[in-house]
């Protein structure tokens, strides 16, 4: 578990994403020894920050949520560590580290009758990674693609359909890559007809030779908010393993921008929703659970601040444009063509990432 544990630590956060004011509205709260009676405390990604998610509980149960936000299951894992049991009520987490972080004894149960899983596409409900030995310990609640980002006044909208478009010499020097080894790989073995689950030692020489081979393409590598600011600025028409995170808390001032998945097949990111085991305030934790797949609750958590992202729920409450930005009618399509980003196996982790440190330095 160590070395699994190493190689969550490794992999950057796309949560580093932070947009202007948003960063300053990602409160960051340590608990004290333990919180008083009318305290939430919840440990989450930066989209949990917005006082429209989270006014509407605090008025309904008369409680302050207390938001401390963090990047990576990592992070997450050190900073309960240095808490005491008790300190904290809700976790939101990468969905596939679920059965690590309630193999550790974190998570609290969850009673499924007890949520809203009709309302939740049953894509997201129905994963694996949901369940420890049949039990429930996260519910999925935001999910969202690794794909390509783009000027669609810069590009043919046509090419960004297809993963070919990573070696399309029409886009030479023209390419951001956000600097997440992970999901990047994972999309050139999809556009080779290998499952990101089924990444072996024996394809990764294949992979390394179609990483290597976008170099030409490639005009710089970096975090989510470089690439970004270099879309906006010109400097480059696309970002490759950017999609709705990336740009479609932009696109209402900025419409040339736009976001897809390639044909050949989709890589989902999913966020879960926990409840800490320790937490003494379970009964209000799991309320506050409900309030977030609520549809109104789900229609806030979707375009936060910090990024925008897919609902979970089927009847999220979404304007017209909204739906448009987010591509909400396209999504039977998308999630039937799309797998979930998977954790490897430690060792082809480890050699994942050696080669994306010579694709940097090459």
């Amino acid at each position: 578990m160590g070395t699994h544990r190493n190689s969550i630590k490794r992999k950057v956060s796309r949560r580093s994403f932070i947009v202007g004011a948003a960063g300053a509205a990602a409160i960051s709260v340590l608990p004290k020894a333990g919180h008083a009676a009318g305290e939430l405390n919840v440990l989450v990604w930066c989209d949990h920050a917005d006082k429209k998610l989270l006014a509407p509980f605090e008025t309904k149960h008369n409680v302050k949520i207390n938001v401390k936000t963090y990047e990576g299951t990592g992070t997450a894992l050190s900073i309960i560590e240095q808490s005491s049991p008790g300190d904290w009520d809700v976790l939101v987490v990468d969905a596939p580290d679920t059965p690590l972080v309630a193999g550790m004894g974190l998570l609290e149960p969850m009673d499924e009758d007890s949520l809203p899983l009709d309302d939740l596409l049953p894509q997201l409900t129905t994963a694996p990674f949901n369940h420890v030995n049949g039990v429930r310990y996260a519910v999925p609640e935001k999910f969202g693609y690794y794909g390509v980002a783009y000027n669609k006044d810069k590009v043919d909208e046509a090419d960004m359909r297809s993963a070919q478009v990573m070696w399309n010499p029409k886009y030479k020097g023209r390419v951001a890559v956000y600097d997440y080894y992970f999901p990047t790989m994972q999309l050139i073995a999809i556009s080779m007809g290998i499952q990101p689950d089924k990444i072996s030692m024996d394809n990764l020489p294949t992979i390394r030779e179609k990483l290597l081979a976008m170099k030409p393409n490639v005009k710089m590598v970096g975090d989510i908010v470089s690439v970004q600011n270099a879309l906006v600025n010109g400097d480059v028409d696309i970002i490759l393993n950017g999609a709705e995170f990336a740009v479609s808390v932009l696109t209402p001032t900025m419409p040339q921008f736009d976001w897809a998945i390639f044909d050949e097949g989709g890589l989902m990111w999913i966020q879960g929703l926990c409840v800490f085991a320790t937490s003494t305030k379970k009964n209000l934790a799991f309320e506050f659970v409900k309030h977030v797949l609520s549809p109104k609750g789900q229609g806030a958590l979707a375009t936060s601040e910090c990024y925008w992202a897919m609902p979970a729920n089927k009847k999220a409450v979404l304007t017209a444009n909204e739906k448009k930005i987010l591509r909400w009618d396209e999504q039977p399509a998308f999630l039937e063509r799309s797998v979930p980003s998977t954790i490897s196996q430690a060792d082809i982790d480890a050699e994942m990432l050696d080669i994306w440190t010579e694709f940097q330095q090459s």
